[in-house]
């Protein structure tokens, strides 16, 4: 099923606030909220999945592990692009894939344990091909706005909201890594956190169903991991606390009314740079504001109404920020990965 044939009413946009305020919300909670029954937002939850149009992925925050997030441009020939760009959102360790402007470029995000496998990626992994004709890395230093804190699926007011409230999570809302969404779930290792958390191999099975549905049910996630339900709980509670185990709402902007996705890289004067980012964060078209390093230095992915709100939006609040020296706008043309693991064809949000 196609985006553009799926309509979202009033009752499924605040679904979709709910989700991202707390992905796991019973749907007990989630109904009292939205002023509808337990089953009535179990039934358009389902729906919504079943369409292709939204899940919940269960995301790793690899700052918390000491990993390393980049984003990564690709330039290749036009007839190499989609099977390349298949080709990165296939692995594990990479999300938010994006066919760019022409079609002469991808964009992804990648989480790396290490600095040597940082090297390795760069290097060695990222596809090797003539139709490949650049690649560039950029590290992601600092996020202040997060494709989970994205303010286009606001519906709910406060008090509603307030119902939602998920576990109490360390802080971690800059963390330039959450940015690289659930990438890397497959190559967790044995690594802790400031707060004690360590990942071991044990846990692989857990973060890589999460990956694929963060909504799966404690008794399905006691069957893969063979451990016993309270057990699950417990785990699920101690890595979301410790702000490892983030929760994403992986929903196509264009379903919420946002056709006209871009990315836009900024080259800022550094004694503008903080002030730019935190300019930027209050905008509600921005759902990722991260410093990164190269010729540019601030990251921004834009989701606007259309073309026209696209262009009102560069020519009026962007050209208003008087630190901004140079700005690349790459427009989206197609999406082949979020967050959360790849699925079938057939299965994916579109």
């Amino acid at each position: 099923m196609k985006t553009d044939t799926v309509t979202l009413d009033e009752t499924d946009r605040a679904l979709v606030h709910a989700l991202q305020i707390d992905g796991r919300a019973p749907f007990r909670l989630i109904g009292k909220a939205l002023g509808v029954s337990e089953n009535t937002a179990a039934r358009r939850y389902r729906r919504l999945r079943s369409a292709g149009v939204l899940r919940v992925v269960g995301g790793l925050n690899g700052t918390r592990l000491g990993y390393h997030a980049w984003t990564v441009r690709v330039q290749c020939t036009p007839d190499a692009a989609t099977a390349i760009a298949g080709a990165l959102a296939a692995r594990p360790d990479t999300a938010y894939v994006h066919l760019l402007s022409g079609g002469t470029e991808i964009s992804c995000t990648v989480q790396t344990p290490t600095a040597d496998e940082s090297e390795a990626l760069l290097l060695h992994k990222l596809p090797r091909t003539g139709r490949v004709t650049a690649v560039s890395a950029h590290l992601l230093l600092e996020s202040l706005v997060l494709p989970n804190g994205w303010a286009g699926p606001a519906r709910l007011g406060p008090e509603q909201a307030a119902l939602l409230a998920p576990p109490v999570e360390a802080s971690g809302a800059t963390d330039a890594a959450d940015a690289a969404g659930a990438s890397g779930l497959s190559d967790v290792l044995d690594r802790s956190d400031a707060a004690g958390v360590s990942l071991g191999p044990a846990d692989r099975p857990l973060l890589d169903l999460l990956a694929r549905d963060g909504r799966a049910s404690h008794a399905d996630l006691a069957t893969a991991t063979g451990w016993s339900e309270s057990t699950v709980r417990r785990r699920l509670a101690v890595l979301r606390a410790a702000g490892v185990l983030t929760l994403l709402v992986d929903v196509p902007p264009a379903v919420l009314g946002f056709r006209a996705e871009a990315r836009l890289w900024m080259s800022v004067r550094p004694s503008r740079l903080a002030a730019t980012a935190a300019a930027l964060a209050e905008h509600p078209e921005v759902s990722l504001v991260a410093h990164t390093t190269g010729p540019t230095n601030l990251l921004a992915a834009v989701n606007c109404r259309d073309p026209l709100h696209l262009g009102r939006y560069l020519t009026t609040r962007i050209a208003a920020l008087d630190g901004i020296r140079a700005i690349e706008t790459a427009p989206v043309i197609r999406t082949v990965k979020r967050a959360g693991a790849l699925l079938p064809p057939d299965r994916r949000p579109r």
